[in-house]
């Protein structure tokens, strides 16, 4: 009778189930030094195992190690984005000198009863800080260029004082609730008003502008200016915390900064504000009900 046959797969299983010894033999006595009972599923299963632990290994090594840096073409994420980082502020920089520049001779031209000519086409703003921004004239700037017109023999206090009737018009927001503790005085040269309230309290803008400069000096502790429209200025001091950065575009009653007690001109939490318009300081309580 013939034998039945047995498949393909079985014989694959027969073969890796076997039983093979290696031996390793004296070349002079041909005695036995070792040996090795194997089977070819537990050799299969072993260099299975050693590949994909060294394949592990090595995309370990790749990915959380420097290593990576030593392959053609990977390079530093960190320093790629540096050098983005970079660019994109000497971008900001540029322009900003640019816009500055192009500011003073504007006002140098209107001091000197020159007539104002075309500027250059401002480039691209690839920051996108400046996109939003209305660099058209408002009504305030329009009826003070008319009034100056009207009153070029008049004194300079006296257009000052047309100009400053136009911040009435403005709906200025409480950058924090308290007690007035030390007001507005030229003499004394206390160029803001000090409030007094609770600490940590957010600080928030009192109208929509751009921050023109955040830091820290020995005496006013952590300051955050912010650069509203009609040239005026507010001034935060004393800061324990400032929330925004120089170039962030804000909105009126966002948070900026949260009060705090840091600089030597302080003896408790409180926020110093300052209003400047035109480069010459005002009281803010004419304008802010704390």
């Amino acid at each position: 009778m013939d034998k039945p046959k047995i498949s393909r797969w079985k014989q694959i299983s027969i073969f890796l189930n076997k039983r093979f010894r290696l031996v390793i033999l004296s070349d002079n006595t041909f005695s036995e030094k070792f040996s090795l009972r194997l089977k070819p599923a537990g050799i299969l299963i072993g260099i299975l195992s050693i590949t994909i632990v060294m394949t592990s290994l090595t995309i370990s090594l790749i990915a959380f190690t420097p290593l990576r840096e030593y392959i053609p073409g990977y390079g530093n994420i960190a320093e790629r984005k540096q050098i983005l980082k970079l660019s994109i502020q000497a971008d900001s920089l540029e322009e900003t000198l640019a816009a500055k520049e192009l500011f003073l001779n504007s006002l140098m031209n209107v001091l000197n009863e020159k007539l104002e000519t075309k500027g250059p086409k401002p480039k691209r703003d690839t920051s996108g800080k400046r996109t939003l921004m209305n660099a058209k004239p408002g009504a305030a700037d329009i009826e003070f260029r008319e009034e100056y017109e009207k009153n070029k023999n008049n004194s300079l206090a006296s257009i000052a004082k047309i100009k400053l009737s136009g911040l009435s018009e403005l709906v200025f927001f409480t950058p924090v609730y308290g007690m007035v503790s030390a007001s507005f005085s030229i003499k004394e040269q206390h160029y803001g008003v000090d409030v007094v309230t609770k600490a940590d309290e957010t600080i928030k803008s009192t109208l929509d502008g751009t921050v023109v400069f955040t830091g820290f000096t020995a005496q006013e502790g952590n300051i955050i200016q912010v650069q509203h429209n009609n040239n005026l200025i507010s001034i935060y001091k004393h800061c324990s915390v400032l929330l925004r950065k120089t170039g962030d575009r804000i909105k009126s009653g966002e948070a900026i900064a949260v009060v705090g007690n840091t600089g030597e001109k302080t003896n408790g939490p409180h926020l110093h504000f300052e209003l400047w318009f035109n480069g010459s300081p005002v009281n803010p309580q004419e304008f802010v009900a704390f």
